[in-house]
């Protein structure tokens, strides 16, 4: 039984945030312990606790935006993860599974047991000093500064594949190829493909996406420029400045986990993605 719920929204939305308390009231009235993100302490009239997410412990989490509230959250949360019951308040909301008009019937049916768990692979990614947040959609992989082609070698459990010249790589999770590295040309993996995808950004050589397996290691290094600009999941940004700039990408041994009632993949592709309007 969940004890605890943690509610993450979009600050920049008035009907996000309506929702936030609207949801913190109920959960509460529910006999549930209820955290509200730090971030919004000031923009809701919820007198909840509010926690940051790299604090936020909780049985599971209910995030009240798209895409990019989502993987906010991922980057931030403890180890492991609880799971996520994505509210839809964005533009597409790929990843989300519910509209805010469904949002209570969810929470019931989740404190009922009616639900199931869908967990998505991430990608450790080591790259210089100090530690890098694991990605729940791609890695991108640029020159540092605007407009420089990136040169850069790529091996695949340390021996060579290929050399390329493009504006940077993207490599992504099965969950991330809908996203950024589609819409640079690359294909869409099923959800159950145990593999990660590298696509280049407006390649100048003869290179288009490239399937790997899941259990093998990825070094990218720069060939010039010196240096390496890391961006994970479009949250977590790094600059690598070093003589031979180098990163490295494997299968992370944590995942995110989402609560799932009757949508899957295909379900998500067909009414949000790819082939709405087809049938």
């Amino acid at each position: 039984m969940f004890k605890s719920v943690g509610l993450v929204a979009r600050y920049d939305q008035k009907a996000a945030l309506k929702l936030t308390d609207k949801l913190a009231d109920y959960l509460a009235k529910r006999g549930l312990k209820v955290y509200v993100e730090d971030s919004l302490s000031d923009k809701v009239n919820a007198h909840y606790e509010f926690v940051p997410l790299s604090e936020m412990k909780t049985d599971f989490i209910i995030t009240i935006g798209g895409d990019g509230t989502i993987l906010r959250t991922a980057i931030n949360v403890p180890k492991p993860e609880p799971p996520i019951l994505a509210v839809n308040m964005g533009v597409r909301g790929f990843l989300t599974e519910v509209e805010p008009e469904n949002a209570i019937e969810a929470i019931e049916r989740i404190l009922k047991g009616d639900y199931k768990i869908e967990k998505c692979a991430k990608l450790c990614v080591t790259a210089g000093e100090g530690n890098i947040p694991d990605a729940l959609n791609d890695v991108v992989i640029s020159a540092g500064e605007p407009s420089k082609i990136l040169y850069a070698e790529i091996r695949k459990d340390d021996k060579p594949i290929l050399k390329c010249q493009a504006d940077g790589l993207i490599v992504a999770t099965p969950t991330g190829s809908t996203g950024y590295s589609l819409s640079a040309g690359g294909p869409v993996l099923d959800s159950e493909v145990n593999a990660f995808v590298i696509t280049p950004i407006c390649s100048l050589t003869v290179f288009h996406s490239l399937v790997l397996p899941a259990d093998c290691e990825i070094t990218l290094n720069a060939l010039r420029p010196n240096n390496m600009y890391v961006l994970i999941d479009g949250n977590y940004r790094k600059l690598i400045t070093e003589d031979e700039p180098s990163v490295k990408i494997a299968k992370s041994k944590n995942v995110t986990s989402f609560i799932r009632f009757e949508t899957g993949f295909y379900d998500r592709l067909r009414n949000r993605l790819l082939f709405k309007g087809t049938e």
